[in-house]
Parts: structure tokens; C-alpha cells; sequence
């Protein structure tokens, strides 16, 4: 079974929650995650990328993963790296461990319903478990979980888990302050399904209902974590925090929700014990050694098919150092920054490696920032005038095309350029007013409004070369019109106190990162959402996606998808600029490697990786 959504703008899928938003924003290499990518197949490989060379012990028949239910563990260890930046810890859905770096090493240690293809088609875990809509009106769903399906410590996988999956994104249960009680990075799933779900809780079936359909239904539910460990560190038995969720008893619930708020936070390089931190994946977590690397160790106890090879490595390393571990065999597969140097180096190894290419489902832009007193905060018409002379072509022509050939502009923010529907959104939604850099135009703007001379900084994360490159492009052409571009890259302003989060900005330049989901950009457009950073509001697009967010029709979708569109280029929400490229490198030996579009990156079949003999 699977399910082909239309691609929205953000959203990362960790441990299972069904998150409405984006990745934490950053360098290249940190904010690539998905949908539908198209850059052509080959080796007979149904995926959306370039592989000449790629071994498979079971070829891949879709976009899906392999049947590789044959395949025996090798005692073998593959080290792959996606960068340098630390793992964080076990539980991935707190706004302190949510990030893509991290789920690349979570999403291998849990199982769930479901999981992303290559093109960022849903795809049902049928090994894991079952799900059907049982009634339209009310809209409900059942869930079955396979009767093998268990935590690695022997524990099943029962309702009980799933009861707690709801309650860490449920609002309605506060503390004193009238704060949630669990530190969860989305409330979506609580706000959707008020009563949560219902059976018992020692069973394998329950049922959700929603208070009315929803578009994003079928990932709604997906992997958990241990309630067991939950109720034990909590002195609480199962069947008492079962029913503690289900009576909203938050007096009772506060020591389950501050061990799952920190109970598994632990300092870089130390675990939590092993009782603590049961899975449901083919693998555990074994050994980390601070900012050198994490093991993860075939699941002895997995109930599913077992894993290609008994180790995989993941080594935190600077991506310029990708390509020379690779041909030093000290990575086996990695994925650099996808950059025109990056692409050489890859190349000159093709007797060593497999050099997988296409386009990532993340997308640059410039964002307004619309908080009261900045400059573009209540002016469309200096909206306009930056938008006239930002050279969009000229960047993507200089910095991009040199990577991928058949880059080209972005025109859109809910469809991204390589999706089936992209030319039927634009052709409905954008005029084509600013493909053309216009500076004569932007400068009558500025003389008519007084504003010759308006300062821009331009926010981002720092270091970043490629955006160094393109906020030097802007200047280049802006300045002509009588702005004056400043380049305020730096490397917290994205972080706490930093620029973005205090409003010290009039444009931040960033990438989102899409996924398959229906409506994650509700979270970026819609007033007082959690990622609209710039404080932009509009009640026709609030309005259109709590729509989108109850329709099913993809028809209808498409239809609601386009007025978004038609609004946030008429308000000039901000500026899209480009789908970012994607490149990665994988030791020829290394059977079933394959890239995809998705936010688990080159990773998420790691488990069926297996070095040839």
C-alpha cells in the first residue's frame, strides 16, 4: 500500500509524531528533508536518483524499500557519516533533540506504520502493523499492531504505548502554570483526536477519532516510546498511567511527564542505562563517543527481517572531509554539502564509489521579517522593490547549475519544482512579475516611498559559502536600486537569543525542509504559529489552510493550494529561491545504498546495507 500527497513546505516525522513544521533551520547539510524528486533512473533502480554503478542483493521494485526478508547479518560494520554535528539523544520529538541530524539515527532504532519512499510516497509498514478508516463520520481510524512486534527488551508493543504517544502531544494536559505538561515539539495529534486512543491498553488494537476529517490522517500515528519505561520510572504501573492520560489526572500524570521531558537526557557520550531505552527497530544504541561517533547494534530481539550488518557507524564528521574519508575507506558512505567542488572530487572516485545525485525536497528563500518597526514589516511596496532587484536567476545560474544543470527557480512554496503538480500551482498562482531583475522599478519604488538608503541585513546561518555567495549576489543588484544590502550571517542566528529569535533582521535567508504531509505549512504561514518567525499574518490564509487541513480530495487540495499561493505572493510573504541539490557517496561494496529526497537522507534503509562478499 501507499500514498502518492501532494508536498508541503515543512515538517519532520521523529519517532513517529506527526510534527507541523519545519527542521531546524541551518547549513546545507542541516535542513534537507522531503517529496517527490525526478532526476531519473537507472541500473534499473525505480528511484529519483542518479546511481550508475549501485549493487543491490534484492532490486528495488519501487520507491519503497527491497524485500530483503533473505538477508542474513553480516559481522560487519558500516561507518556513514551525515555530518559533524552531535547526536543528541534517544528521545527525538523535544524541541531539544528535534532536529534532522538526530532523526537520521532515531528513525533506525524505531519502528512504526509507516515510512517515506525515495519520492517521498508514503509507504505502510505492513510488518509492523495495519490501519484502516472504519467510519467517515465520525472520521476513525483503526490500528492493529502485529502480535510479534516488540521492545527489545521483551516488552509488547500494546495500546499503552500509543496512549502515551498522544498524551506528549496533547495541550489540554497542563501543569500549575497552565503549560503542557510534556515537553513534545508538536500538539497536532491532541488538538485533532480529543479523546485519544481508545482499547485496551494490555491489546494490540485501538481506534482514533477525529473531531473532523483530516488531510494528513494516514501519518498521524506512526512509531512510540516505551510507556513501560515511562510507568516504571514514574512509580506508576502501566494500567495507572493509562488511565491517568485518560482522565486528564495532571497531578497524577507530572512525574511521567518530567521523565519524558529529561529522564533521557544525558551529557555527549553518555547513554542512558540500558533498561532505559528499549526499541522497536532492527537496531540499539550501543556506543558514543562524543564528536567522534554513535554505534547502533543489530537488534538481537527484532521481531522484524534482520538487519544486512551488525554495526553501523555513524561518525560526526566536517562535511569537506566527506570525500577524502571515502577514499581513505574511512567512511563507506557519506553525504557531503552538495557543492560544484564536492561533485568533482566525487567524480574523479568513480572506479571507488557510487555517486548518487538529484534534488533534495529542501528549498532556499528570503523571509520578511514582519514584526512591528521593521522595515518591511508594514510596506509591500518596499516588498516589492527588494523582490524587483533580488537577481534570482543570476543565483541559482551561478551557484546552483554548477551542481545540478537542470536547476532552475523556484516559483512556489507549497510544490517544489520536480513535483507532478509545480507548473498547474504556478500557472495559477504567479504572474512571473519578479523573474526578471528590474532596478529602474525598485529604485522609483524607494524614491516614491523615501526610502533610499533603507538598510537590509540579511540574517543567516553562518559559516555557510553558498549563502555568502548569494547575499553577495543581492547587494551586487540591490545597492543599485538604493538599498544597502548587509550581510549579517553568523553562527547563532538561529540559536537561542540570536537574531532570528530576537527580530534583529529585515531578511533571513534559510531553507525549508518539505515532506509528503498535506498541510505542514500551517505551521509557517498561519498567525502565531509556532515556525511563522517573522510574525506575518493573514486570515485568508489561516482560513484557506484549516480548509486544506480538512479535505481529502486531492482535487480540492490542489485548488486550496493555489489561493495560499495566490496570497502569499500577493502579501509577499517572502521570496523562494531554489530546490537545493542533493549529492552523496557510497563505497562501490556496499550493496543496497540508496539516496532519496526525504528527510531521513541517504540513511533510511540503512538496515538493509550489506558489504559484498
Amino acid at each position: 500500500m501507499k500514498l502518492r500527497k501532494l508536498s508541503a513546505a515543512t515538517a519532520l516525522l521523529a519517532t513517529g509524531a506527526l510534527v507541523l513544521s519545519g527542521c531546524t533551520p541551518g547549513g546545507d547539510n542541516g535542513d534537507a528533508d522531503g517529496a517527490d524528486t525526478g532526476n531519473g533512473e537507472t541500473s534499473g533502480n525505480t528511484d529519483a536518483f542518479n546511481a550508475e554503478g549501485q549493487q543491490f542483493t534484492t532490486e528495488p521494485e519501487d520507491t519503497g524499500k527491497a524485500d530483503t526478508s533473505d538477508l542474513e547479518t553480516m559481522d560487519d560494520e558500516i561507518s556513514v557519516s551525515m555530518g559533524e554535528i552531535e547526536f543528541v539523544g534517544y528521545n527525538g520529538s523535544t524541541p531539544e533533540s528535534y532536529s534532522v541530524y538526530n532523526s537520521t539515527v532515531v528513525n533506525r532504532i524505531f519502528e512504526g506504520f509507516g515510512y517515506w519512499g525515495t519520492d517521498n510516497v508514503w509507504y505502510a509498514n505492513e510488518d509492523f502493523g495495519s490501519y484502516e478508516v472504519v467510519s467517515e463520520d465520525p472520521f476513525t481510524v483503526e490500528y492493529t499492531i502485529g502480535e510479534d512486534v516488540s521492545w527489545s527488551d521483551g516488552t509488547p508493543v500494546t495500546v499503552a504505548d500509543y496512549v502515551l504517544d498522544w498524551a506528549y502531544q496533547n495541550a489540554s494536559l497542563t501543569n500549575s502554570d497552565d503549560e503542557p505538561l510534556f515537553n513534545g515539539i508538536s500538539q497536532t495529534y491532541g488538538e485533532r483526536v480529543l479523546e485519544g486512543p481508545q482499547g485496551d491498553p494490555e491489546g494490540k488494537t485501538f481506534t482514533i477519532e477525529y473531531t473532523e476529517p483530516f488531510a494528513d490522517w494516514e501519518i498521524m500515528v506512526n512509531s512510540t516510546l516505551p510507556a513501560h519505561v515511562v510507568a516504571e520510572q514514574s512509580d506508576m504501573e502501566l494500567d495507572e498511567l493509562v488511565t491517568a492520560v485518560r482522565e486528564a489526572d495532571t497531578d497524577a500524570l507530572e512525574p511521567a511527564a518530567e521523565f519524558w521531558n529529561e529522564g533521557w537526557l544525558t551529557d555527549p557520550g553518555t547513554l542512558p542505562d540500558e533498561e532505559l531505552i528499549p526499541v522497536t527497530g532492527p537496531y540499539t544504541l550501543d556506543n558514543w563517543q562524543a564528536g567522534e561517533s554513535l554505534t547502533i547494534t543489530a537488534n538481537e530481539e527484532y521481531w522484524g527481517n534482520a538487519p544486512g550488518t551488525e554495526r553501523i557507524v555513524f561518525r560526526f564528521v566536517n562535511d569537506g572531509q566527506h570525500v577524502q574519508a571515502l577514499e581513505n575507506g574511512d567512511l563507506n558512505v557519506a553525504r557531503p554539502q552538495a557543492t560544484v567542488d564536492t561533485r568533482g572530487q566525487l567524480e574523479r572516485l568513480e572506479d571507488q564509489i557510487v555517486l548518487h545525485e538529484g534534488e533534495a525536497a529542501t528549498w532556499e528563500h528570503l523571509d520578511f521579517n514582519f514584526i512591528e518597526g521593521g522595515a518591511f514589516a508594514d510596506s509591500l511596496e518596499l516588498r516589492e522593490a527588494f523582490a524587483m532587484c533580488v537577481p534570482r536567476q543570476q543565483i541559482v545560474s551561478n551557484l546552483v547549475e554548477p551542481v545540478n544543470p537542470e536547476a532552475t527557480v523556484l516559483n512556489a512554496r507549497e510544490s517544489l519544482t520536480f513535483e507532478e503538480n509545480y507548473e498547474d500551482i504556478v500557472s495559477e498562482s504567479y504572474d512571473g512579475t519578479y523573474d526578471e531583475v528590474d532596478i529602474e522599478g525598485a529604485a522609483e519604488i524607494l524614491e516614491a516611498e523615501d526610502a533610499v538608503g533603507t538598510e537590509v541585513r540579511i540574517g543567516y546561518a553562518a559559516p555557510n559559502p553558498r549563502r555568502t555567495d548569494t547575499v553577495a549576489e543581492i547587494k551586487a543588484s540591490c545597492d543599485e536600486a538604493g538599498f544597502e544590502i548587509v550581510d549579517s550571517g553568523s553562527e547563532d542566528f538561529f540559536g537561542p537569543g540570536g537574531a532570528q529569535e530576537t527580530g534583529d533582521y529585515e531578511v533571513a535567508l534559510f531553507a525549508w525542509a518539505g515532506s509528503g504531509q498535506v498541510v505542514s505549512g500551517q505551521n509557517i504561514y498561519s498567525t502565531d504559529r509556532p515556525q511563522n518567525y517573522g510574525g506575518y499574518s493573514n486570515e485568508t490564509v489561516d482560513d484557506l489552510f484549516n480548509q486544506l487541513a480538512t479535505t481529502e480530495d486531492a482535487d480540492e487540495q490542489q485548488e486550496i493550494i493555489i489561493g495560499i499561493e495566490q496570497e502569499l505572493w500577493g502579501d509577499l510573504f517572502g521570496i523562494p529561491l531554489y530546490v537545493h541539490p542533493q549529492l552523496s557517496g557510497s563505497d562501490i561494496s556496499i550493496s543496497n545504498v540508496r539516496d532519496t529526497a526525504s528527510q531521513d537522507q541517504i540513511v533510511w534503509n540503512a538496515e538493509q546495507w550489506q558489504r559484498a562478499e
